[in-house]
């Protein structure tokens, strides 16, 4: 038995049932045992494949709905461009190749955040992203962003990421 199966046992046997967002939460991001925070799951070596580690394609024409919706939005300036759940980082790498082609004012003239919980998974991002031009920062959370216009966009993110259950009982929902 792991340990964290076991400090989940311990848990449930202390408090009674947990949350199933808080049993994910724990096996997904746990910092010694968590499925993100203790292994290579992307690519070849690992459990999948998401479609910016198959092809630049995705992330270019991702880049170009983003400026799309930016230019809509009056193109403002300072603005965020966001990715949560970032991966290795291909996504953003691609996106701002594609917007330093695109329109070098943007890169120049917007921030460029990755919401990323896993310290492994950001250090990996940050060598994906060595050497760009762009001002990029890491965050843990949303909250720490820019009080500015925020564009976000999360691949591969819902399958991800710890969910509430809810179950209908007698007169509502628990």
């Amino acid at each position: 038995m792991t340990r964290l199966k076991e400090r989940i046992i311990g848990l449930i046997g202390a408090a009674g049932p947990i949350p199933v967002s808080e049993y994910m939460a724990l096996c997904l991001f746990d910092p010694d045992e968590g499925y993100y925070t203790t292994r290579e799951p992307f690519g070849a070596a690992g459990d999948f494949i998401t479609a910016p580690e198959i092809s630049q394609m995705f992330g270019e024409l991702v880049a170009v709905w983003l400026y799309q919706a930016w230019q809509g939005a009056g193109r403002p300036l300072p603005a965020t461009f966001a990715e949560i759940g970032p991966g290795r980082g291909t996504l953003m790498k691609d996106m701002l190749r594609t917007w330093s082609r695109l329109d070098p004012a943007l890169v120049a003239g917007a921030s460029f955040a990755m919401i990323e919980t896993s310290p492994r998974l950001a250090e990996i991002q940050k060598q994906t992203l060595a050497g760009q031009s762009a001002a990029l920062a890491w965050h843990q959370t949303i909250d720490t962003l820019p009080r500015q216009p925020l564009f976000i966009v999360g691949n591969e993110l819902f399958d991800a990421v710890p969910i509430r259950q809810f179950v209908y009982v007698g007169a509502g929902w628990r």
